[in-house]
């Protein structure tokens, strides 16, 4: 396994080898858990070299949010990684990504204005512009990407389209914890009393998913019947439920075929989200 630190160095590995070898990606913020772990062998399984990047986007953190705190173990993640045969780390630093006068941005209009993006202003476009430039930079054949982050997926799969990128997004199922808690970097925050209280979230998914199986297709009755789930105990702060359109990410009144259930709360002072599609069998 090799680590590549500059922009440079990693453009020029990969313009030596894209022409005869399937390169895939997988971008994260490092601090690694199973759920990145099953994308990176995803990537394994369809390509032929994987790259992994590591890289704490500061772009798509707001004023308020945890970029300082955000928990970093480069040792173990590379470990990790060494483990699943990654064949590239990209570890660029900041000012390499974003140089003195750096003025560009990137920005999915629609997309961005539902579910995480009515609070997290800006978010979206620090995320849509680190993608582009990681897309620029170790220049993949396709890229992996978690479902837990459906709003972020589907920014990326509309930028891809609409700027003819010549990269295939590979989306990945979430992947949870043995009691159903999506699995995020964010849970080693969770005290042992505000994990419990976490699961809430995936249990108030499970209720929604029963009641729509069994004909309720009414969007704010299922919407109810969630808050009430997650307002059960003190201590969770809901920042949205909403079951919206697949595609456009808006809301809808009533599920016809298929929608998006999303949900995002703060469990003490951490931020939490989840997601299911609703689907008809």
């Amino acid at each position: 396994m090799k680590i590549i630190r500059t922009v440079k160095e990693m453009q020029d590995w990969s313009d030596g080898i894209r022409s005869t070898r399937r390169i895939g990606f997988v971008p994260t913020m490092g601090y690694l858990h199973e759920g990145h772990l099953s994308l990176v062998r995803k990537a394994r399984e369809m390509g032929d070299v994987t790259v992994v990047s590591i890289f704490v986007n500061p772009m798509q953190f707001g004023p308020e949010e945890d970029l300082v705190t955000y928990p970093r173990d480069f040792n173990s993640d590379s470990e990790m990684l060494e483990k699943e045969k990654t064949d590239i780390i990209f570890y660029p630093e900041a000012q390499d990504m974003y140089p003195q006068r750096y003025t560009t941005i990137i920005q999915v209009r629609g997309l961005e204005d539902h579910l995480c993006g009515r609070t997290r202003t800006g978010h979206f476009i620090g995320v849509a512009t680190v993608v582009a430039k990681l897309f620029n930079i170790v220049k993949p054949h396709f890229a992996v990407f978690g479902q837990k982050d459906y709003q972020q997926l589907k920014i990326i799969e509309r930028m891809t389209k609409d700027l003819n990128m010549d990269v295939e997004i590979v989306p990945c199922p979430t992947v949870r914890e043995q009691d159903g808690l999506a699995m995020s970097s964010r849970n080693t925050y969770l005290s042992q009393e505000e994990r419990k209280k976490a699961l809430l979230i995936y249990k108030s998914i499970g209720t929604v998913e029963t009641l729509f199986r069994q004909g309720e297709h009414h969007a704010p009755t299922l919407i109810e019947k969630a808050k009430e789930i997650l307002g059960s105990e003190a201590g969770m702060d809901i920042e949205y439920v909403s079951i919206c359109d697949k595609d456009t990410l808006e809301d809808i009144d009533e599920i016809k075929e298929s929608a998006i259930l999303a949900i995002a709360c703060r469990v003490g002072r951490t931020r939490l989200i989840d997601n299911t599609i609703l689907m008809e069998d």
